[in-house]
């Protein structure tokens, strides 16, 4: 056993200082960033911003929704290759991963779906817990099976692990383990890492060896995002910023008067039920289900999200999203904003 003390931070943990800027206004700041990744020698260029793939959120609707600005959505894993054949006719085949888990079943899934939807650009391996050796095989075996496919693994929080799956044929690792709304792996196991430190020290390990990754979890906030993109990470998933609205699943329910939808992780006790009729008897709920006040439709929370990146550019002094790392200085504080008349969301 031992003890690291070094100080290890979240979102919550810090602000950006602001810099002198010659930028003149929000308009001028480019939030588009062009990749060649490093496995698949492809090139794709867009909103570097992902709809995680949750079973609420990455969805056919929201694929087509967000593709609209040039962000990226993670399908959920359970859709079947009719329901993907029409999407992947469209522009929307840019900006849209597919996922699936490391069985035997999950890998004869995915080529089912690339054998009916040839047009598939991304991949999404995902797991809870990226550490296992099985793990890291599954990410070989994929690169060698489709070696011209833009492959995402994860989770991961640490940098030789990063590594390691840049190595073995990931082109971009998501990082995350704990952070995410409605996950309750540090409570469940005691496992995680503060998310902003976990995307520095993840960052600079990927870029290291010509890989990208994404921060996976932990944002609440636009500002939060934009955090993710100063502290290097290439791409910002989210999942509970864009839950409850129009293009996420589930019915709408009435509750004290309002509308919401029920927003639940993917590993909780209402997803494993829905999918596999139970909790596997060797494991626990690592998720919980929540409702959601409904937001309408997710075109104005984007404007939102990207509203404020393009804010904190101006503050900071940079003219584009590639920028921001360099432009970027954190100072640790004690409070985020002054919660006198309630929280700000």
């Amino acid at each position: 056993m031992r003890i690291e003390n070094d100080i290890k931070l979240d979102y919550k943990d810090v602000l950006f200082r602001p810099k002198r800027s010659t930028l003149q206004s929000r308009e001028e700041v480019d939030l588009t960033r062009k990749f060649i990744f490093k496995n698949a020698q492809q090139t794709w260029q867009g909103i570097p911003i992902m709809a995680a793939n949750m079973d609420t959120v990455g969805t056919i609707e929201m694929a087509k929704a967000l593709s609209k600005h040039k962000i990226i959505t993670c399908l959920h894993k359970f859709h079947i290759p009719e329901q993907l054949q029409s999407l992947f006719d469209t522009d929307a085949a840019n900006y849209t991963a597919i996922s699936c888990g490391i069985k035997e079943d999950d890998i004869l899934y995915l080529s089912k779906i690339i054998q009916a939807v040839p047009k598939v650009k991304f991949i999404c391996l995902d797991v809870a817990n990226g550490y296992t050796q099985r793990f890291a095989s599954v990410v070989a075996r994929t690169r060698e099976k489709y070696p011209d496919k833009i492959i995402i693994a994860g989770n991961v929080v640490t940098g030789e692990m990063v590594e390691e799956l840049i190595l073995r044929g990931a082109d971009i690792v998501k990082v995350g383990i704990g952070s995410g709304s409605v996950c309750t792996t540090r409570i469940q196991t005691g496992v995680g890492y503060p998310q902003l430190s976990a995307v520095i020290e993840c960052s600079d390990a990927a870029h290291g060896v010509g890989g990208q990754i994404i921060a996976d979890g932990g944002c609440v906030v636009p500002g939060d995002v934009a955090k993710a993109f100063g502290g290097g990470a290439d791409f910002a998933m989210l999942g509970g910023m864009l839950a409850g609205h129009e293009q996420c699943e589930g019915e709408l329910q009435i509750i004290n008067g309002e509308q919401h939808k029920v927003f639940y992780g993917m590993s909780s006790d209402t997803a494993m039920n829905k999918y596999y009729g139970e909790v596997a008897g060797y494991r626990s709920s690592e998720g919980k289900t929540v409702t959601v006040k409904y937001r309408g439709d997710v075109h104005d929370t984007i404007k939102s999200i990207l509203g404020g990146i393009r804010s904190t550019c101006t503050y900071i002094g940079a003219k584009s999203l590639r920028d921001m790392s360099k432009c970027t200085t954190f100072i640790r504080v004690s409070q985020q904003s002054n919660e006198v008349f309630g929280k700000n969301s």
